[in-house]
């Protein structure tokens, strides 16, 4: 890129380069090297714009919180329409069929990222913590709905969900498992307590 030219929203930039070599070699390619070179700009442009390499990777993975709390949302206004099990499946499968497995991978492997995510606040594994929040607020609103039994532990079925789910994708390389799949795990879990 020229020297002077102005990059539009930088950081987007560099999240969505980082999640590409993150994808395509795992957490030890992901460097401010293989990053900026991805995004086809100088390592520099990095560093103007955080701290160190650690600071950037703890804004990536706050910006995939995020965008998983966008996500609650609309789960959430999903509560009563199509059924438990079809909403749950979507959900899962957009979660894990996006970066989510790749990010939890870094998370596990960079000891000061992790330092960086607690310290902000964050707690266990922040993306499975985030996404298990996800599930378990989805599942108390369909049971104000009736469509879960009062007395289900919405909690442990939210973790076992996303567990479950999590080994399902981190188990393959490049190809997602299919629907049936997930659906499966899904209607599982849930079998005791949907309505």
């Amino acid at each position: 890129m020229p020297t002077g030219t102005a990059i539009r929203d930088v950081s987007q930039q560099l999240f969505d380069a980082a999640e590409r070599v993150l994808l395509r070699g795992g957490p030890n390619a992901l460097t401010s090297r293989a990053v900026t070179t991805e995004a086809g700009c100088a390592k520099g442009v990095l560093h103007r714009h955080f701290a160190d390499f650690d600071a950037f990777l703890a804004e990536l993975v706050t910006d995939r919180i995020d965008r998983i709390r966008t996500q609650t949302r609309s789960l959430q206004a999903a509560a009563g329409t199509s059924t438990v099990a079809d909403n749950l499946t979507q959900a899962l499968t957009d979660l894990f069929g996006s970066v989510a497995v790749a990010i939890v991978s870094l998370i596990t492997a960079r000891d000061e990222l992790r330092t960086r995510l607690h310290q902000a606040g964050s707690s266990g594994v922040p993306v499975l913590t985030e996404a298990t929040a996800m599930i378990a607020s989805y599942l108390g609103a369909e049971q104000k709905k009736g469509r879960i039994a009062s007395d289900a532990d919405i909690d442990t079925i939210a973790l076992t969900l996303i567990g479950t789910s999590h080994l399902l994708f981190a188990g393959r390389r490049g190809e997602a498992p299919e629907t049936g799949e997930v659906r499966k795990i899904v209607t599982s879990v849930i079998a005791d307590a949907a309505r």
